[in-house]
């Protein structure tokens, strides 16, 4: 696939990846592809310098590292997020309403709410299933044609709709999926969709994590196709970016992309990035390649840099007046350095500096953002990452409008930029 443009596998990747648990299964088949063995975190591990590995936690969190060909002294870290927000399903899903049957919603993150009424949805997640002789197995599903939507309500039934009229997602958001119907239905449908996708039949599903996505595949946009509009552009994005950024590495240094599941959530669980994911993973290679006990693991971890990579607030042409007038990036105008005073991103002007110097070796223009002194600022996996594992962290991303929108929008330029800049970095032999 490698003979595609980045643009066109990004589109791909983005389409193939509704849930984290599709971007992880397909970041590990690129990875697979290129060499990378999977290493399972409850077998032992054997690893040798200059070896390609990843591991995954639960299904839905990536770790890939490129082991150095010399000593294991500095790794150079790539930081991510897989999941997006959106509107999962409840447990009991199935509900009726004037004789329809629909499914009930959970809001998963920051969704912006009101572009998700009347889109073609589909469901994607996976599954969890016990087969005839008592074997519990989590498969993969997408059902990736549209299956649901959430009506609108017309403007002569609510004059005030366009008044900036708040929306309640337990009463006015449940998704219509079948008419009539009852719950029996919606078993039956997720055991059809089953046998459709997996041969599975006599199975029987016990419980199941899906979402609703927009089955409105990736677009290149614009009179000369500058904008990329996809759901999940935060953060599947830095995902592809990261992933492409390993795989043309050298493989010289020794290099890491993490890319954690929860981020839109506050990133505490197991797999998230204020979990041990990370920490777990990093001490298991140092504990074999590197200078043994707590000591040469706090050496190692000081010596390394993570560049943690979400997306940043592009300056929309209509609503200049929410940037500062000194930093709005723009939509194709370089990578975008994250900056906040409050630490709410990672960065400080010795890890920028680094980020500055990198882009001017790969000949790539960079911008900085800083919030409003005036509104308050979102956060990602940098100063989690800064602070669980005390890694120097720089937090930088590709500039896009519509954030936690159900379609997003970004330059189509910025992403090849990006992927540059990060090649170089897990290129470079000193990080000082």
């Amino acid at each position: 696939m490698h003979h595609a443009s980045p643009v066109d596998r990004l589109l791909d990747f983005l389409e193939r990846s509704p849930t984290p648990w599709h971007a992880v299964a397909n970041m590990a088949e690129r990875l697979e592809a290129a060499g990378y063995r999977r290493l399972d975190e409850t077998q032992p591990w054997t690893l040798a310098a200059g070896e390609r590995v990843y591991v995954t936690r639960n299904d839905a969190s990536i770790i890939a590292l490129q082991l150095p060909k010399g000593r294991l002294e500095a790794l150079r870290m790539i930081g991510a997020h897989t999941d997006s927000p959106g509107l999962h399903l409840k447990p009991h899903a199935a509900q009726h309403s004037a004789g329809w049957l629909q499914l009930g919603v959970q809001v998963y993150g920051g969704v912006l709410l009101a572009p998700w009424f009347d889109r073609d949805l589909g469901l994607a997640g996976r599954v969890h299933l016990r087969h005839p002789d008592g074997r519990i197995e989590g498969v993969l599903l997408n059902v990736d044609w549209p299956v649901a939507t959430v009506p609108s309500l017309a403007i002569h039934l609510d004059r005030e709709a366009n008044s900036g009229r708040a929306i309640n997602p337990q009463t006015e958001m449940a998704a219509v999926l079948l008419q009539g119907g009852d719950s029996d239905d919606f078993n039956g449908l997720l055991k059809g969709w089953l046998d459709a996708q997996h041969g599975i039949q006599d199975a029987e599903p016990l419980d199941f994590e899906l979402a609703l996505y927009d089955t409105q595949p990736p677009a290149r946009v614009g009179a000369r196709g500058e904008l990329i509009a996809s759901a999940r552009l935060d953060n599947l994005l830095s995902c592809f970016i990261g992933l492409e950024a390993l795989l043309d590495c050298n493989g010289e240094q020794g290099a890491v992309l993490v890319a954690n599941d929860h981020e839109e959530v506050g990133s505490a669980s197991a797999s998230g990035a204020q979990g041990p994911f990370l920490g777990d993973v990093l001490r298991r290679v140092n504990a074999q390649l590197g200078e043994a006990g707590d000591e040469g693991f706090i050496r190692l971890i000081q010596a390394s840099r993570m560049i943690s990579c979400d997306n940043a607030h592009a300056l929309h042409p209509n609503f200049k007046d929410k940037h500062d007038a000194g930093h709005g990036p723009a939509i194709n105008g370089g990578p975008v350095i994250k900056v906040n005073a409050s630490q709410r991103y990672a960065t400080n002007s010795a890890t920028s500096a680094l980020f500055h110097d990198l882009c001017r070796e790969a000949e790539v223009p960079v911008q900085t953002f800083v919030t409003r002194a005036d509104m308050g600022c979102g956060s990602t996996i940098g100063p989690i990452t800064a602070t669980e594992l005390g890694v120097p962290t720089l937090d930088v991303g590709v500039a896009q409008w519509g954030m936690h929108s159900i379609r997003e929008t970004a330059g189509s330029e910025d992403a090849e930029r990006l992927i540059r800049v990060l090649t170089a970095y897990l290129n470079r032999a000193e990080l000082v």
